[in-house]
């Protein structure tokens, strides 16, 4: 898996999973149990992952959805 985003909002994480769902591309939200250990206060960003081989239609995705600063270098 490739590092899409890192994202603190859950609106937004929200949005995005929506967004790949819709596209069927494959993906996984990394750290989502330490929101558990830091009270939800959003403190620690969650982790696109997302599967290698959808990994440039995952970002020409985002970028179409007015995403692109979101995006990991």
């Amino acid at each position: 898996m490739k590092e899409l985003m890192r994202i603190t909002d859950p609106v937004l994480i929200s949005y995005v999973e929506s967004l790949l769902k819709s596209m069927n591309i494959r993906y996984f939200v990394a750290d989502q149990a330490i929101g558990a250990a830091e009270g939800s206060i959003g403190a620690f960003p969650r982790r696109i992952q997302i599967a290698p081989e959808h990994f440039e239609k995952a970002k020409a995705l985002m970028v179409d959805a007015g995403l692109e600063n979101e995006l990991r270098p």
